[in-house]
């Protein structure tokens, strides 16, 4: 290297978006650059001088590329605190130079383990080494090196470097978000690595998130708020693409995901669902064979509830429907897809946001923060095997019609709020009660929700009854069938009420709250 500069940047970065005029900028300022690999290459292209990281350190790239940045002269002069006589007098003894600019970032493991059939070979290969070990090296002494892992930071980085001060306060914040890419990183290899078996109760776990979308405020005006999205994920609302409307806030993110999963989970083969949120509760929900059938069943469920509510469509949304919402005030509408015919329609409400949203993997895990910490849990899945685990305990069984709006109701009933109730008619949700402190409340709500309607209906229930009254109430407005999960201390006199009153009542043996 040449001794009369006094300055050294290590540029060795995976996304070089914007690199070469970062590079020139800090030439221009008296850095030497030294470099590796692929990067060397595209900055020697753009003319500018470049110092391979072998020449520096006196020791050739080996195993095809996995050694190279680890090695003393690099990290020496990563490390080397300036205003330590000792580290002053090794790195001279050792002819070690102070490198002054670090700018990294990371093999593409999470594009690579993207691809579902990605080999555990390739995968690996892409796991990096020496660039988190020289990110974290850089930023640990970030009083003396500064550290860039975003292109996004290039030009105020180089502002400052041309006006001749880094100012601690930005190494910092560019320490932490150094270390925090590192951090991602690691969480992204981990998850992909985690045995199946070992999510339930791992003894550490972090998880790793990227900013998609800043909305002006989050549940009120006075919090602020982020939406991201996992590290590696494309589907899903978080990272839907916004086909038309004004900006998604907080709440319509959401709500939106609370509609996406009802109609995500009622999707079938040859059939449509619709759904309609209010709250993050489903409010009205239909399957029919034709979508605006759907809609409409969907819509007549709660249509008070339906004016400013989030609808999501379990299949691609076609000009018939589109045209059917049209006068009722919508804040999203969510679908796989959109006829072109379709999607005019919906572009011609103003406020109305339209979302069109990939498939999705189920998570594995769910988190919620509490005050200290975070409790996580599995997902509360549902299958076809709990239909058959259905059994009945009164001595009328249901009837085959019955049996069809059970485990509709059923379904449903795992999106409610607790206490959660759902009655549901035709496979059509038709009254709903939620969130309450007690279950006769939410009975009673679902009740008057679906007046007429409720006649003929079926009830289900998230929990057991603890007591008759709910049932007798449900008979009292003509509801013929109940399931519920059972487990009651009481359920000898639940089941002796359905008994009198000639209701058909199936125990799930499996509860559904949802917080």
């Amino acid at each position: 290297m040449t001794e009369s500069v006094n300055k050294v940047a290590l540029l060795s970065a995976y996304d070089r978006r914007g690199l070469v005029d970062f590079a020139k900028l800090l030439v221009d300022c008296d850095y030497e650059i030294v470099s590796t690999g692929g990067t060397a290459a595209e900055l020697r292209a753009a003319g500018i001088d470049v110092v391979e990281v072998s020449e520096l350190t006196g020791a050739p790239e080996m195993l095809g590329g996995r050694v190279k940045t680890l090695h003393p002269k690099i990290h020496g002069g990563l490390l080397g605190l300036r205003e330590d006589e000792g580290h002053v007098r090794q790195m001279s003894q050792f002819g070690i130079r102070n490198i002054d600019v670090v700018v990294n970032n990371l093999y593409p493991f999470v594009e690579t383990v993207r691809n579902k059939d990605v080999s555990l070979f390739d995968a690996l290969e892409n796991i990096d080494i020496g660039g988190p070990a020289m990110t974290r090296a850089a930023a640990k002494n970030h009083p003396n090196v500064v550290i860039v892992v975003d292109p996004n930071d290039y030009e105020g980085v180089g502002r400052m470097i041309r006006d001749g001060l880094v100012t601690q306060r930005e190494r910092r914040r560019l320490a932490a978000k150094a270390f925090q890419h590192v951090a991602a990183y690691d969480t992204a290899i981990s998850s992909f690595l985690r045995d199946d078996a070992e999510t339930s109760d791992p003894e550490e776990i972090t998880f790793g998130y990227s900013l998609v979308a800043k909305p002006r405020y989050g549940e009120n005006p006075h919090q602020s708020a982020g939406i991201y999205s996992l590290l590696g994920a494309t589907g899903g609302v978080v990272n839907a693409e916004q086909m038309h409307g004004i900006e998604m806030s907080y709440l319509n993110y959401f709500d939106a995901d609370a509609a996406w999963s009802v109609a995500r989970e009622f999707a079938e083969a040859g059939k449509h669902a619709a759904v309609v949120v209010k709250h993050a509760n489903p409010c009205g929900l239909a399957v029919r064979e034709h979508q605006i059938d759907a809609w409409e069943a969907a819509r007549a469920g709660d249509p008070v509830s339906a004016f400013g509510g989030i609808v999501a469509f379990s299949e691609r949304m076609n000009s018939d429907t589109a045209d059917k919402m049209r006068g009722l005030l919508l804040d999203v509408v969510i679908a796989p897809n959109y006829d072109d015919e379709a999607l005019a329609i919906l572009r011609t409400r103003r406020r109305t946001r339209v979302l069109k949203v990939a498939a999705d993997d189920p998570p594995r895990l769910e988190v919620r923060s509490v005050s200290g910490g975070a409790l996580v849990q599995e997902p509360d899945n549902l299958d076809g095997d709990e239909f058959q685990d259905f059994r009945v305990v009164t001595e009328r069984a249901p009837t085959d019609e019955e049996e069809i709006d059970l485990w509709f109701a059923w379904r449903a009933c795992r999106f409610v709020k607790s206490n959660a109730i759902v009655l549901a008619k035709d496979r059509a949700l038709v009254g709903m009660g939620a969130g309450q402190p007690n279950r006769v409340t939410s009975v009673n709500l679902s009740a008057r929700v679906a007046g007429d309607e409720a006649v003929g209906a079926v009830m289900a229930s998230d929990a057991f009854f603890p007591f008759p009254d709910a049932v007798e109430f449900a008979a009292e407005v003509g509801v013929k069938a109940v399931v519920q999960p059972g487990g009651s201390v009481n359920d000898e006199s639940v089941i002796d009420a359905a008994n009198e009153l000639g209701i058909a009542m199936v125990f799930t043996g499996r509860r559904h709250f949802y917080h």
